[in-house]
């Protein structure tokens, strides 16, 4: 049975992009077999995460509105055997997308796939709510810093309104000397404030700057302490 995981995000700028690459990654790198789904639209960047912005040709706004199959959307991401992606449209798209686009969508992939990961845009829109109707399961991406933390709080309570309950919290841009320092809110601050399942943190590190750049998954470089984190995280949010 396939997972469907919606990837979600209170503001622009957490990391929830690169988290949604590197989770699929990691997934694929252990044998499963994982398309990744930007709904993102007019501001998509996981082509250019993956490496892949020369080959897109469809996207997902195509599936939708009938131009093309969904296999000829579907992207086989170089360096991988069971790693596919569907990019979002380029331009904001007033085509309607809606629950039941994505649970046919969804529906239609989980015969090939074992996990569907997709990667909303930040806030809160028609695009998120057609996501939320597909998903089993859903992962917040936030930092500590206050303005990301309280839109986090209102995604949060927004999905669980809408029946989704199995939430896990990921926060990224970790900087352990400013929380040390009570420079900005802690862990416990966190968590008190969300009700979702911490799963990990990602300290802010220059490499994940640089591997997004050249569009690379920093999970590729095996044996580092961040594809260590990127593992446990990714296990828990999958298995646990």
């Amino acid at each position: 049975m396939s997972q469907v995981i919606l990837v979600s995000s209170g503001k622009g700028g957490t990391g929830k992009s690169m988290f949604t690459v590197n989770m699929g990654a990691m997934l694929a790198s252990k044998g499963a077999r994982v398309i990744l789904i930007d709904l993102d639209m007019g501001l998509r960047n996981m082509d250019l995460y993956l490496g892949m912005e020369n080959r897109v040709v469809y996207n997902i706004m195509d599936v939708m509105s009938g131009i093309c199959r969904i296999k000829k959307a579907m992207i086989k991401v170089d360096g991988f055997d069971s790693l596919y992606f569907m990019a979002a449209s380029p331009r904001r798209d007033d085509r309607d997308i809606t629950p039941l686009h994505m649970e046919v969508l969804c529906e239609k992939l989980s015969r090939n796939f074992d996990f569907i990961i997709i990667d909303c845009p930040a806030g809160i829109s028609h695009v998120f709510d057609a996501a939320i109707g597909a998903a089993d399961k859903a992962v917040i991406v936030t930092e500590p810093e206050i303005a990301s933390l309280r839109d986090a709080d209102v995604t949060e309570r927004y999905l669980l309104d809408n029946g989704l309950t199995d939430i896990r919290i990921v926060i990224n841009k970790v900087r352990v000397d400013l929380m040390r320092n009570h420079m900005v809110p802690s862990l416990a601050d966190i968590s008190d404030m969300l009700q979702g399942k911490m799963v990990g943190i990602i300290q802010d590190d220059d490499n994940i700057h640089i591997s997004t750049n050249k569009g690379i998954p920093i999970v590729c470089k095996k044996g580092t302490y961040i594809e260590k984190n990127f593992k446990e995280i990714t296990y828990r949010i999958v298995v646990d």
